[in-house]
Protein backbone atom coordinates (compact mmCIF):
# COMPACT_ATOMS: atom_id res chain seq x y z
CA UNK A 1 0.00 0.00 0.00
CA UNK A 2 1.35 3.43 -0.97
CA UNK A 3 2.27 5.86 1.79
CA UNK A 4 1.77 8.77 -0.60
CA UNK A 5 -1.46 10.78 -0.78
CA UNK A 6 -2.74 14.10 -2.10
CA UNK A 7 -0.68 16.09 0.42
CA UNK A 8 2.52 14.94 -1.31
CA UNK A 9 1.55 16.13 -4.80
CA UNK A 10 4.59 18.12 -5.98
CA UNK A 11 2.33 20.33 -8.09
CA UNK A 12 0.50 21.75 -5.05
CA UNK A 13 0.84 25.51 -4.58
CA UNK A 14 -0.05 27.66 -1.58
CA UNK A 15 -1.68 31.08 -1.25
CA UNK A 16 1.31 31.84 0.99
CA UNK A 17 3.46 32.68 -2.01
CA UNK A 18 6.83 32.23 -0.26
CA UNK A 19 5.98 28.52 0.11
CA UNK A 20 6.11 28.17 -3.68
CA UNK A 21 9.71 29.36 -4.09
CA UNK A 22 12.13 26.78 -5.46
CA UNK A 23 14.64 25.47 -2.94
CA UNK A 24 12.70 26.51 0.16
CA UNK A 25 12.55 24.46 3.33
CA UNK A 26 8.84 24.70 4.02
CA UNK A 27 6.58 24.19 1.01
CA UNK A 28 2.96 23.13 1.47
CA UNK A 29 4.07 19.49 1.19
CA UNK A 30 6.07 19.80 4.45
CA UNK A 31 4.00 21.50 7.22
CA UNK A 32 6.27 20.86 10.25
CA UNK A 33 5.38 21.84 13.83
CA UNK A 34 7.09 24.07 16.41
CA UNK A 35 6.45 26.09 19.59
CA UNK A 36 6.93 29.81 19.01
CA UNK A 37 6.04 33.37 20.02
CA UNK A 38 6.95 36.88 18.91
CA UNK A 39 10.65 37.43 19.65
CA UNK A 40 11.35 39.46 22.79
CA UNK A 41 7.73 39.38 23.92
CA UNK A 42 6.03 37.92 26.98
CA UNK A 43 3.38 36.26 24.83
CA UNK A 44 2.37 32.70 25.63
CA UNK A 45 4.15 30.00 23.66
CA UNK A 46 1.89 28.52 21.00
CA UNK A 47 1.91 25.80 18.37
CA UNK A 48 2.71 26.82 14.83
CA UNK A 49 3.09 25.19 11.43
CA UNK A 50 5.74 26.43 9.00
CA UNK A 51 4.51 27.50 5.57
CA UNK A 52 7.06 29.25 3.37
CA UNK A 53 8.72 31.98 5.42
CA UNK A 54 5.70 32.24 7.73
CA UNK A 55 4.21 30.45 10.72
CA UNK A 56 0.52 29.59 10.96
CA UNK A 57 -0.84 29.96 14.51
CA UNK A 58 -2.89 26.79 15.09
CA UNK A 59 -4.80 28.08 18.11
CA UNK A 60 -5.89 31.15 16.14
CA UNK A 61 -6.72 28.95 13.15
CA UNK A 62 -8.85 26.64 15.30
CA UNK A 63 -10.69 29.66 16.70
CA UNK A 64 -11.70 30.69 13.17
CA UNK A 65 -13.82 27.53 12.90
CA UNK A 66 -12.26 26.46 9.60
CA UNK A 67 -11.63 22.84 10.58
CA UNK A 68 -14.32 20.21 10.04
CA UNK A 69 -14.90 16.58 10.91
CA UNK A 70 -12.08 14.63 12.58
CA UNK A 71 -9.60 17.45 11.97
CA UNK A 72 -11.75 19.79 14.10
CA UNK A 73 -11.35 17.47 17.09
CA UNK A 74 -7.62 17.06 16.48
CA UNK A 75 -7.10 20.82 16.18
CA UNK A 76 -8.32 21.24 19.76
CA UNK A 77 -5.11 19.45 20.85
CA UNK A 78 -3.13 22.28 19.21
CA UNK A 79 -4.38 25.16 21.35
CA UNK A 80 -2.06 24.77 24.36
CA UNK A 81 1.58 25.52 25.17
CA UNK A 82 3.02 22.13 24.23
CA UNK A 83 2.84 19.59 21.43
CA UNK A 84 2.44 16.71 23.89
CA UNK A 85 -1.39 16.54 23.61
CA UNK A 86 -1.16 16.32 19.82
CA UNK A 87 1.66 13.78 20.04
CA UNK A 88 -0.48 11.61 22.33
CA UNK A 89 -3.02 11.05 19.54
CA UNK A 90 -2.60 8.37 16.89
CA UNK A 91 -1.15 8.54 13.38
CA UNK A 92 -4.58 8.59 11.72
CA UNK A 93 -5.47 11.78 13.61
CA UNK A 94 -2.14 13.42 12.77
CA UNK A 95 -2.82 12.57 9.13
CA UNK A 96 -6.33 14.06 9.29
CA UNK A 97 -4.91 17.34 10.61
CA UNK A 98 -2.20 17.40 7.93
CA UNK A 99 -4.78 16.89 5.17
CA UNK A 100 -6.97 19.66 6.55
CA UNK A 101 -4.03 22.07 6.81
CA UNK A 102 -2.93 21.22 3.29
CA UNK A 103 -6.39 22.01 1.91
CA UNK A 104 -6.72 25.22 3.94
CA UNK A 105 -3.35 26.52 2.75
CA UNK A 106 -3.63 25.60 -0.92
CA UNK A 107 -3.94 28.24 -3.59
CA UNK A 108 -7.62 29.00 -4.12
CA UNK A 109 -8.69 27.98 -0.60
CA UNK A 110 -11.78 29.80 0.60
CA UNK A 111 -10.14 30.01 4.05
CA UNK A 112 -7.42 32.43 2.88
CA UNK A 113 -9.17 35.65 4.03
CA UNK A 114 -9.85 34.18 7.49
CA UNK A 115 -6.31 32.88 7.96
CA UNK A 116 -4.16 35.72 6.66
CA UNK A 117 -3.96 37.35 10.10
CA UNK A 118 -3.06 33.97 11.67
CA UNK A 119 0.38 34.19 10.05
CA UNK A 120 3.62 35.56 11.50
CA UNK A 121 6.94 35.89 9.70
CA UNK A 122 9.52 33.39 10.91
CA UNK A 123 12.01 36.27 11.07
CA UNK A 124 9.90 37.78 13.88
CA UNK A 125 9.68 34.61 15.97
CA UNK A 126 11.61 32.92 18.75
CA UNK A 127 11.26 29.26 19.62
CA UNK A 128 10.93 26.98 22.62
CA UNK A 129 11.35 23.24 22.99
CA UNK A 130 8.49 21.72 20.99
CA UNK A 131 7.45 19.33 23.75
CA UNK A 132 7.93 18.50 27.38
CA UNK A 133 10.62 15.82 27.03
CA UNK A 134 10.26 13.24 29.77
CA UNK A 135 13.03 10.90 28.66
CA UNK A 136 15.91 11.00 26.21
CA UNK A 137 17.63 7.93 24.76
CA UNK A 138 20.65 8.23 22.48
CA UNK A 139 21.39 5.43 20.02
CA UNK A 140 24.53 4.58 18.06
CA UNK A 141 23.14 3.65 14.63
CA UNK A 142 25.97 4.61 12.26
CA UNK A 143 28.34 1.72 11.63
CA UNK A 144 30.73 4.08 9.80
CA UNK A 145 30.99 6.30 12.90
CA UNK A 146 31.30 3.32 15.23
CA UNK A 147 34.04 1.78 13.08
CA UNK A 148 36.11 4.95 12.76
CA UNK A 149 35.89 5.78 16.45
CA UNK A 150 36.54 2.16 17.42
CA UNK A 151 39.61 2.09 15.21
CA UNK A 152 41.13 4.97 17.19
CA UNK A 153 41.07 2.86 20.35
CA UNK A 154 41.07 -0.73 19.00
CA UNK A 155 42.84 -0.69 15.61
CA UNK A 156 42.62 -4.45 15.14
CA UNK A 157 39.02 -4.85 16.35
CA UNK A 158 37.13 -1.55 15.99
CA UNK A 159 33.59 -2.93 16.37
CA UNK A 160 32.56 -4.66 19.56
CA UNK A 161 30.92 -8.11 19.10
CA UNK A 162 27.37 -6.92 19.80
CA UNK A 163 27.23 -3.98 17.38
CA UNK A 164 25.81 -5.84 14.36
CA UNK A 165 23.24 -7.64 16.50
CA UNK A 166 21.70 -5.07 18.79
CA UNK A 167 20.87 -1.33 18.44
CA UNK A 168 23.20 0.19 21.04
CA UNK A 169 21.84 3.04 23.16
CA UNK A 170 22.09 4.77 26.51
CA UNK A 171 19.76 6.88 28.66
CA UNK A 172 20.62 10.57 28.35
CA UNK A 173 19.76 13.70 30.30
CA UNK A 174 16.57 15.50 29.20
CA UNK A 175 16.97 18.51 31.53
CA UNK A 176 19.85 20.00 29.51
CA UNK A 177 18.20 19.72 26.09
CA UNK A 178 17.80 23.17 24.53
CA UNK A 179 16.41 24.58 21.30
CA UNK A 180 18.51 26.03 18.48
CA UNK A 181 20.43 29.09 19.64
CA UNK A 182 21.49 27.38 22.86
CA UNK A 183 24.77 28.70 24.27
CA UNK A 184 26.50 26.74 27.01
CA UNK A 185 29.65 26.93 29.09
CA UNK A 186 32.48 24.58 28.20
CA UNK A 187 32.02 21.59 30.51
CA UNK A 188 34.44 20.77 33.30
CA UNK A 189 35.26 17.39 34.74
CA UNK A 190 37.94 14.77 35.29
CA UNK A 191 40.36 13.77 32.54
CA UNK A 192 43.40 11.51 32.47
CA UNK A 193 46.32 13.18 30.65
CA UNK A 194 48.49 11.00 28.41
CA UNK A 195 51.07 9.13 30.47
CA UNK A 196 49.51 10.16 33.79
CA UNK A 197 48.46 7.74 36.51
CA UNK A 198 45.94 10.01 38.23
CA UNK A 199 43.28 12.34 36.79
CA UNK A 200 43.07 16.11 36.85
CA UNK A 201 40.02 18.39 37.04
CA UNK A 202 39.33 21.25 34.64
CA UNK A 203 37.64 22.37 31.41
CA UNK A 204 37.37 19.89 28.56
CA UNK A 205 40.06 20.37 25.93
CA UNK A 206 38.48 18.02 23.37
CA UNK A 207 34.96 19.38 22.94
CA UNK A 208 33.10 18.01 19.94
CA UNK A 209 29.71 18.03 18.19
CA UNK A 210 27.69 15.04 17.02
CA UNK A 211 25.51 15.22 13.90
CA UNK A 212 22.26 13.41 14.69
CA UNK A 213 18.56 13.24 13.97
CA UNK A 214 16.11 13.45 16.86
CA UNK A 215 13.05 11.20 16.87
CA UNK A 216 10.03 12.46 18.81
CA UNK A 217 7.77 9.72 20.15
CA UNK A 218 4.05 10.23 19.62
CA UNK A 219 1.52 7.87 21.14
CA UNK A 220 3.28 5.60 23.60
CA UNK A 221 2.85 2.01 24.76
CA UNK A 222 1.77 0.46 28.03
CA UNK A 223 4.52 -0.88 30.23
CA UNK A 224 5.07 -4.55 29.49
CA UNK A 225 3.67 -4.31 25.94
CA UNK A 226 6.40 -4.04 23.28
CA UNK A 227 5.80 -2.18 20.02
CA UNK A 228 6.15 -4.58 17.03
CA UNK A 229 8.46 -3.35 14.31
CA UNK A 230 5.67 -2.94 11.75
CA UNK A 231 3.72 -0.73 14.19
CA UNK A 232 6.71 1.37 15.25
CA UNK A 233 6.34 4.16 12.68
CA UNK A 234 2.81 4.81 13.97
CA UNK A 235 4.33 5.72 17.34
CA UNK A 236 6.74 8.31 15.87
CA UNK A 237 5.42 11.87 15.63
CA UNK A 238 8.35 13.24 13.64
CA UNK A 239 12.02 14.10 13.28
CA UNK A 240 14.25 17.08 14.02
CA UNK A 241 17.96 17.87 13.90
CA UNK A 242 19.97 17.08 17.02
CA UNK A 243 23.49 18.00 18.14
CA UNK A 244 24.57 15.84 21.06
CA UNK A 245 27.68 17.71 22.14
CA UNK A 246 30.46 15.51 23.52
CA UNK A 247 33.49 16.16 25.74
CA UNK A 248 35.76 13.47 24.34
CA UNK A 249 38.46 13.71 27.01
CA UNK A 250 35.93 13.44 29.86
CA UNK A 251 34.28 10.54 28.08
CA UNK A 252 37.52 8.59 27.60
CA UNK A 253 38.09 8.57 31.38
CA UNK A 254 34.54 8.01 32.61
CA UNK A 255 32.90 5.69 30.08
CA UNK A 256 34.27 2.43 31.47
CA UNK A 257 32.31 0.44 32.50
CA UNK A 258 28.92 2.23 32.34
CA UNK A 259 29.22 4.68 29.44
CA UNK A 260 28.84 8.46 29.00
CA UNK A 261 27.88 10.64 31.97
CA UNK A 262 29.28 14.17 32.48
CA UNK A 263 30.79 14.05 28.99
CA UNK A 264 27.30 14.21 27.46
CA UNK A 265 24.85 15.57 30.01
CA UNK A 266 25.90 19.25 29.87
CA UNK A 267 24.01 20.12 26.64
CA UNK A 268 22.03 18.70 23.74
CA UNK A 269 20.61 21.07 21.11
CA UNK A 270 17.67 20.40 18.79
CA UNK A 271 16.13 22.30 15.89
CA UNK A 272 12.73 23.89 16.55
CA UNK A 273 10.80 22.28 13.68
CA UNK A 274 9.49 18.71 13.84
CA UNK A 275 9.01 17.20 10.37
CA UNK A 276 6.41 14.42 10.38
CA UNK A 277 7.08 10.96 9.01
CA UNK A 278 4.14 11.46 6.66
CA UNK A 279 5.85 14.49 5.11
CA UNK A 280 8.96 12.35 4.56
CA UNK A 281 7.12 9.49 2.82
CA UNK A 282 8.47 10.36 -0.67
CA UNK A 283 12.00 9.97 0.68
CA UNK A 284 11.69 6.50 2.14
CA UNK A 285 14.22 4.09 0.64
CA UNK A 286 15.03 0.41 1.12
CA UNK A 287 16.99 -0.51 4.21
CA UNK A 288 19.97 -2.59 3.20
CA UNK A 289 22.60 -4.57 5.06
CA UNK A 290 25.54 -6.44 3.52
CA UNK A 291 24.69 -10.09 2.84
CA UNK A 292 27.70 -11.30 4.81
CA UNK A 293 26.69 -9.32 7.93
CA UNK A 294 24.43 -10.90 10.56
CA UNK A 295 20.79 -10.33 9.67
CA UNK A 296 18.50 -8.90 12.36
CA UNK A 297 16.77 -11.17 14.84
CA UNK A 298 13.05 -11.70 14.03
CA UNK A 299 11.74 -8.90 16.29
CA UNK A 300 13.94 -6.43 14.39
CA UNK A 301 13.07 -7.68 10.89
CA UNK A 302 10.12 -7.32 8.52
CA UNK A 303 9.58 -7.05 4.77
CA UNK A 304 8.16 -3.54 5.24
CA UNK A 305 11.23 -2.35 7.14
CA UNK A 306 13.51 -3.81 4.49
CA UNK A 307 11.52 -2.27 1.63
CA UNK A 308 11.07 1.26 3.01
CA UNK A 309 12.49 1.59 6.51
CA UNK A 310 15.32 4.00 5.68
CA UNK A 311 15.10 7.73 4.84
CA UNK A 312 17.30 9.63 2.38
CA UNK A 313 17.75 12.77 4.47
CA UNK A 314 20.74 14.95 3.58
CA UNK A 315 22.71 16.17 6.60
CA UNK A 316 25.29 18.96 6.70
CA UNK A 317 27.58 20.45 9.38
CA UNK A 318 29.07 23.96 9.30
CA UNK A 319 31.19 25.95 11.74
CA UNK A 320 31.19 29.68 12.49
CA UNK A 321 34.19 30.75 14.53
CA UNK A 322 34.28 33.92 16.62
CA UNK A 323 36.58 35.50 14.03
CA UNK A 324 34.18 34.65 11.18
CA UNK A 325 31.34 36.21 13.13
CA UNK A 326 33.32 39.38 13.87
CA UNK A 327 34.21 40.05 10.23
CA UNK A 328 30.93 38.84 8.73
CA UNK A 329 32.27 35.75 6.99
CA UNK A 330 29.80 32.92 6.26
CA UNK A 331 30.05 29.63 8.17
CA UNK A 332 32.39 27.03 6.67
CA UNK A 333 31.08 23.62 5.66
CA UNK A 334 32.72 20.68 7.44
CA UNK A 335 30.88 17.60 6.19
CA UNK A 336 27.77 16.22 4.49
CA UNK A 337 26.17 12.78 4.54
CA UNK A 338 22.79 11.01 4.37
CA UNK A 339 20.69 9.27 7.00
CA UNK A 340 20.17 6.42 4.53
CA UNK A 341 23.58 5.06 5.63
CA UNK A 342 22.34 4.27 9.17
CA UNK A 343 22.88 0.63 10.15
CA UNK A 344 19.60 0.55 12.13
CA UNK A 345 16.27 2.14 11.18
CA UNK A 346 13.92 4.28 13.27
CA UNK A 347 11.44 1.40 13.46
CA UNK A 348 14.17 -0.92 14.75
CA UNK A 349 15.14 1.65 17.39
CA UNK A 350 11.55 1.85 18.66
CA UNK A 351 10.98 -1.91 18.54
CA UNK A 352 14.20 -2.63 20.41
CA UNK A 353 13.62 0.09 23.00
CA UNK A 354 10.29 -1.48 23.99
CA UNK A 355 10.95 -5.20 23.50
CA UNK A 356 11.84 -5.62 27.18
CA UNK A 357 8.53 -4.04 28.21
CA UNK A 358 9.83 -0.45 28.52
CA UNK A 359 7.09 2.13 28.01
CA UNK A 360 7.62 5.15 25.78
CA UNK A 361 5.54 8.30 26.34
CA UNK A 362 4.43 11.20 24.14
CA UNK A 363 7.26 13.71 23.84
CA UNK A 364 10.06 11.26 24.59
CA UNK A 365 13.11 11.90 22.42
CA UNK A 366 15.39 9.37 20.74
CA UNK A 367 18.72 10.37 19.23
CA UNK A 368 19.97 8.51 16.18
CA UNK A 369 23.59 8.66 17.29
CA UNK A 370 26.28 10.39 15.23
CA UNK A 371 25.54 10.01 11.53
CA UNK A 372 28.56 9.40 9.30
CA UNK A 373 28.70 8.09 5.76
CA UNK A 374 31.19 5.67 4.20
CA UNK A 375 33.59 8.34 2.92
CA UNK A 376 35.95 10.14 5.37
CA UNK A 377 34.51 13.55 4.40
CA UNK A 378 31.04 12.31 5.46
CA UNK A 379 32.05 12.10 9.12
CA UNK A 380 29.58 13.51 11.63
CA UNK A 381 32.10 14.60 14.29
CA UNK A 382 35.47 16.32 14.65
CA UNK A 383 36.81 13.20 16.36
CA UNK A 384 36.54 11.44 13.01
CA UNK A 385 37.41 14.36 10.73
CA UNK A 386 40.65 15.04 12.62
CA UNK A 387 41.47 11.35 13.29
CA UNK A 388 41.25 11.76 17.02
CA UNK A 389 42.80 15.24 16.97
CA UNK A 390 45.92 14.17 15.04
CA UNK A 391 45.13 16.01 11.80
CA UNK A 392 43.88 19.58 12.17
CA UNK A 393 41.21 20.91 9.82
CA UNK A 394 42.25 24.13 8.07
CA UNK A 395 39.22 26.39 7.50
CA UNK A 396 38.84 28.71 4.47
CA UNK A 397 39.95 31.76 6.52
CA UNK A 398 43.16 30.01 7.61
CA UNK A 399 42.04 29.07 11.11
CA UNK A 400 42.61 25.47 12.17
CA UNK A 401 40.58 23.18 14.42
CA UNK A 402 41.09 19.79 15.98
CA UNK A 403 38.28 20.31 18.52
CA UNK A 404 35.96 23.22 19.27
CA UNK A 405 37.24 26.47 20.76
CA UNK A 406 35.37 29.02 22.87
CA UNK A 407 33.16 31.19 20.69
CA UNK A 408 32.69 28.53 18.02
CA UNK A 409 29.14 27.99 16.79
CA UNK A 410 28.15 24.75 15.08
CA UNK A 411 25.29 24.76 12.57
CA UNK A 412 23.56 21.68 11.20
CA UNK A 413 21.10 21.59 8.33
CA UNK A 414 18.97 18.84 6.80
CA UNK A 415 16.77 18.47 3.76
CA UNK A 416 15.34 15.97 1.27
CA UNK A 417 15.38 16.70 -2.43
CA UNK A 418 14.84 14.67 -5.61
CA UNK A 419 13.16 14.90 -8.97
CA UNK A 420 9.41 14.30 -8.86
CA UNK A 421 8.95 15.29 -5.19
CA UNK A 422 8.80 18.53 -3.24
CA UNK A 423 11.89 19.57 -1.32
CA UNK A 424 11.40 18.96 2.42
CA UNK A 425 13.62 21.01 4.74
CA UNK A 426 14.29 20.80 8.47
CA UNK A 427 15.70 24.29 8.90
CA UNK A 428 18.81 24.31 11.07
CA UNK A 429 20.07 23.81 14.58
CA UNK A 430 22.75 26.12 15.98
CA UNK A 431 24.62 26.04 19.27
CA UNK A 432 27.56 28.05 20.60
CA UNK A 433 30.38 27.28 23.01
CA UNK A 434 31.04 29.77 25.84
CA UNK A 435 34.12 29.82 28.11
CA UNK A 436 34.06 27.44 31.05
CA UNK A 437 32.52 28.73 34.25
CA UNK A 438 35.02 30.26 36.67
Amino acid sequence: MSLLNETHDPALQSWVTSANAAGGNFPIQNLPFAMYRRAGSAEAWRIGVAIGDGILDLAATEARGVFAGEAADVAKACTGASLNPLMALDAAKWSALRLALSRLLRAGSEAEPALRDCLMAQSEAEYDLPASIGDYTDFYTSIHHATRVGRLFRPDNPLLPNYKWVPIGYHGRSSSIGVSGQAFARPRGQTLPAGATSPIFGPSQRLDYELELGVFVGCGNEIGKPIPIDEADGHVFGLCLLNDWSARDLQAWEYQPLGPFLSKSFATTISPWIVTLEALAPYRVPWQRPDDDPQPLPYLASPTNRASGAFDIQLQVLIETARMREVGEPPAALSRTSFRHAYWTIAQMVAHHTVNGCNLRPGDLLGSGTQSGPAPEEAGSLLELTVGGQQALVLPNGEARTFLEDGDAVLMRAWCDKSGAARIGFGEVMGRVLPAAA
